[in-house]
Order: structure tokens, then C-alpha cells, then sequence
């Protein structure tokens, strides 16, 4: 996979080095424009952990290279999920006007939130349409990844969104490819799990444009001890208890990766190189109950996010989740959650 960040030589050129897009200006005149897109519901967590290492960026190096403009779908503040209000200086029209020219943006960043998938809209569609027509890197920051597939851009593409929303992205869209990676560049286009995975992205861009000196810098100032790879994993489940127990961590991995196709328990032993009767041991003592126990809890809660955010009939997500009829699956999931999966889906519509 290429790097799609742009490389500000004269105005909007690439420099090409070893196969890749290389960002390494030496230009002092030079900038590098973002147009920041906010949602409503946005993370505010996603924009700051991207933003706030650009700003310390310039602060470091002692000029402006990066600028960022905030816009929105009318132009209006914007209020994310955490109830604060944030200012915009243009909305999204305003942007697609500016994409391609001279002073326009050399990337597009789209921030978004919980409720991603009832943001689309005719005027976003045109602006993500635009950015790949003149070749406008665009990064989707945590579950904006989803319009980016809506739109149709991501086909064909490897990508990642917030490990909340994976299961319904690869079920809903059948033509990409997800991972669970903290952020994946492809085609000209960057996904990112957003959160503090958007720290992550933003070190990478410092990186390239200005060295490991002024990013090692930039964390210092935030009291990060490093950055991670955009390849990292996020690691929803089962990260807890790395410290705690390797082996265990190790289980609840291949139980994420095998929900459709469940995995017997002796299966799993031998992955990690324990007894079955260890691991039951070790379920025992740190999460006080069994490994199978714990593998049908992982099923149902990837169940229950795909109620919640897709429209999927229920067999069509019992059987994906591993469960061989509706019964039996509708049994265990009101073991579990205290109430039937009609009933959630019911609630949802």
C-alpha cells in the first residue's frame, strides 16, 4: 500500500521515492492545507488526538506549516457527542469549490461519530467524488470510514473503522477489505479507527513531513511515550488482560477472529501451545468463568452490534455469529442481554 499523504514541493506536486509518495518538504514557503469536515455527533476525542500534534508541529518547527479549516454540512457549529459546541469557518459546498485549485486543500479529512450512518448526503457524496477526481488524499477519522463505503470509493480497497462498527462495515459492504489496523493507507485514501488511533495517523504525518526529531518532540509535549504503526492492532477484546494473562489474551484473539466458524476449545489449545485443561484454569481465575462461556459472550455481543447497526435479518446474523438455528440463538441471547433480538431490532427501528 502507497502513502497518500501529499508531498507540498511547489504547491501541490509528489515526490516519488522508492515506489512511494515521499513527505519530506524542504521548501520553508511551503504548507500543507487540511479541510476538516465535522458531523454531528463527531468524536471530539478524533479531532483533537489529529489536530493538536499538527499544532505542536508548527510550534516546534517554528512556522506554519500545517493550516486546517473546519467546515460543516451548513456551514453552522457543529455539536459533538460530548455536547460541545464547535465553530466552523464554511460548510461543505464551500470546500468542493476549493478542491483541485491552486489554494485548495491537499487533503480532506472527514470526522464523524456514533450516528455515521445517517450522515450522508448528496453535497458530502460530491465533495469525496470530487477529492478522488483531481487525486485529494482523503482520511476518514474513526466511523466515517462507513460513508467513505456508502459512496462507493471504497471498494475493491483494504480499510478499518472503530472496532465497534467492524463486523457491520464487513457485513454491510461486501466489497472491501477490513481490517482491524489502527490506520490503513490505500489508493489515495487513509482509514483511521479514530480515538486516540487519530494520534497515531497524526504522528505518522509529522513524520514524514518533518522527521522522528520533531515527533519525538511532539510527544514529549503530550507525554506520549511513542506512537504506534498504523498497522497495530486495536485489539478490542481481550487487550485487558494481556498484562494479566498472555495466554488468555491470546484466546480471546482467536475467538474474535473465528465467530462465524467457532473454534472447539481443544482447538484453541493448541494454538497457544496450552493443555485444555489450563486454559480453563486460567478463564477460571481471571475472568471467573469458562473459556466456551466466554467465546458464546464474544459471539453474542458481535451479534448484538449488528442488530443495533445494520439492518440484517436475524438469521442472517445468527448464523454469521456462529449459532446453527434462530431458537437456540435467540435463547442464548436473552440468556445474556434479558431480552429477545426481535425485540432489540424492534427498539432500533
Amino acid at each position: 500500500m502507497n502513502a497518500v499523504f501529499p508531498v507540498i514541493v511547489d504547491s501541490r506536486s509528489l515526490v516519488q521515492g522508492n515506489g512511494q509518495e515521499m513527505i519530506a518538504p524542504r521548501d520553508t514557503h511551503a504548507r500543507c492545507r487540511l479541510a476538516v469536515v465535522l458531523l454531528p455527533e463527531f468524536s471530539q476525542l478524533s479531532l483533537s488526538s489529529f489536530i493538536d500534534p499538527l499544532r505542536l508541529a508548527n510550534s516546534i518547527s517554528g512556522r506554519p506549516f500545517f493550516e486546517w479549516v473546519l467546515s460543516s454540512p451548513d456551514g453552522r457549529p457543529v455539536t459533538c457527542a460530548s455536547g460541545i459546541v464547535i465553530s466552523v469557518s464554511r460548510e461543505f459546498t464551500d470546500v468542493v469549490k476549493e478542491v483541485g485549485s491552486a489554494g485548495g486543500p491537499d487533503m480532506v479529512i472527514i470526522c464523524a461519530g456514533d450516528s455515521v450512518q445517517k450522515q450522508a448526503s448528496a453535497s458530502l457524496f460530491s465533495l469525496l467524488r470530487t477529492c478522488r477526481r483531481h487525486q485529494v488524499p482523503i482520511s476518514a477519522l474513526g466511523t466515517a470510514t462507513w460513508l467513505l463505503a456508502e459512496s462507493g470509493i471504497l471498494n475493491d480497497t483494504c480499510c478499518t473503522i472503530h472496532w465497534d462498527k467492524l463486523a457491520a462495515l464487513s457485513a454491510t459492504f461486501g466489497r472491501l477489505r477490513v481490517t482491524d489496523s489502527l490506520f490503513v493507507r490505500d489508493r489515495g485514501l487513509v482509514t483511521c479507527a479514530g480515538e486516540f488511533a487519530s494520534f497515531d495517523l497524526a504522528m505518522e504525518l509529522i513524520t514524514n513531513y518533518f522527521g522522528n526529531n520533531t515527533a519525538s518532540a511532539v510527544c514529549r509535549h503530550t507525554t506520549a511515550k511513542q506512537w504506534r504503526s498504523g498497522c497495530d492492532r486495536q485489539r478490542a477484546i481481550g487487550a485487558q488482560y494481556a498484562g494479566a494473562s498472555k495466554k488468555v489474551a491470546e484466546s480471546i484473539r482467536l475467538m474474535e477472529q473465528h465467530i462465524e466458524d467457532p473454534l472447539p476449545l481443544c482447538d484453541i489449545a493448541r494454538c497457544i501451545g496450552l493443555s485444555r485443561r489450563q486454559i480453563e484454569r486460567l478463564f477460571q481465575r481471571y475472568l471467573s468463568c469458562s473459556p466456551m462461556r466466554y467465546y458464546v459472550r464474544v459471539r453474542l455481543e458481535g451479534a448484538k452490534r449488528l442488530i443495533e447497526q445494520t439492518d440484517i435479518p436475524l438469521l442472517e446474523i445468527a448464523l454469521s455469529c456462529g449459532f446453527v438455528s434462530s431458537s437456540h440463538f435467540t435463547k442464548r441471547f436473552r440468556e445474556c442481554f434479558g431480552k429477545a433480538p426481535s425485540a432489540l431490532r424492534a427498539r432500533r427501528l
